[in-house]
């Protein structure tokens, strides 16, 4: 039986556009390459969906998609 995917969404600040991913492991992937936050903020945002300054310089959002 194949395993489900549970889309993340991913808001940055206020752009209306969230980014898409299959798995934390490809969003964090990204926050550590193209968004530069720490492997800490990183583990705080996928924890409590959501992050600030000064943790992070722009505010982070995270949320499942719903199927």
């Amino acid at each position: 039986m194949t395993e489900a995917i549970v889309w993340l969404d991913l808001r940055v600040e206020d752009d209306p556009h969230p980014r898409r991913f299959d798995s934390p492991e490809t969003l964090r992937a990204y926050l550590m390459r193209i968004e530069r936050l720490t492997p800490d903020a990183i583990t705080r945002l996928l924890a409590q969906g959501e992050i600030g300054p000064p943790a992070a310089r722009r505010v982070y959002r995270l949320q499942p998609l719903q199927p």
